[in-house]
């Protein structure tokens, strides 16, 4: 698998199903700025995905794997939930605080396991972690405008972090 943030910002995604997973994926792919169509399964046709940048299928595998396969013919991605057969793409389990995003993702094998692991990396990240982030976006700017070099920066941006503390 390949890790990747997407910017859904505007872009249709078309969401397949009824109930409360689908209704969950809509809304996530909502919060991320996507322009959602829902399509409940039982009127699902191949040209629903006209114009789509991504799928969410959420209903049965049969369905699923019509939705599966007019993804494929449109060279799009398809999320089929709890149906590794017919999913060409995974949503991993998030973490999202003050502007920082981890993804965990285990191939879809285990979606309880990245539920647990998301409750546990979320339980110990710092508590300012919006604060982390001002301060690396202000750091960045700076070393952009002085043409500091990629690899010098971690340890810089670690130097600055720690001064938040003295």
């Amino acid at each position: 698998m390949f890790p990747l943030f997407l910017d859904f910002t505007g872009r249709v995604v078309v969401c397949v199903g009824t109930g409360p997973v689908a209704d969950a994926k809509a809304r996530q792919l909502a919060e991320a700025g996507a322009d959602v169509r829902r399509v409940p399964p039982d009127s699902f046709a191949p040209s629903d995905l006209d114009g789509a940048w991504f799928v969410v299928a959420a209903a049965t595998p049969a369905v699923n794997r019509c939705v599966a396969e007019a993804a494929a013919a449109r060279q799009l991605f398809v999320n089929a939930v709890d149906d590794i057969p017919n999913a060409s793409a995974y949503l991993g389990a998030i973490v999202r605080r003050g502007g920082v995003t981890i993804a965990i993702s285990t191939d879809g094998d285990a979606p309880a396991l990245a539920a647990l692991l998301r409750e546990a990396i979320d339980a110990v990240l710092p508590a300012d972690l919006d604060d982390w982030m001002t301060t690396a976006r202000q750091q960045r700017a700076a070393w952009k405008r002085d043409g500091v070099p990629l690899d010098a920066r971690k340890p810089l941006l670690l130097e600055a972090l720690n001064r938040r503390y003295v």
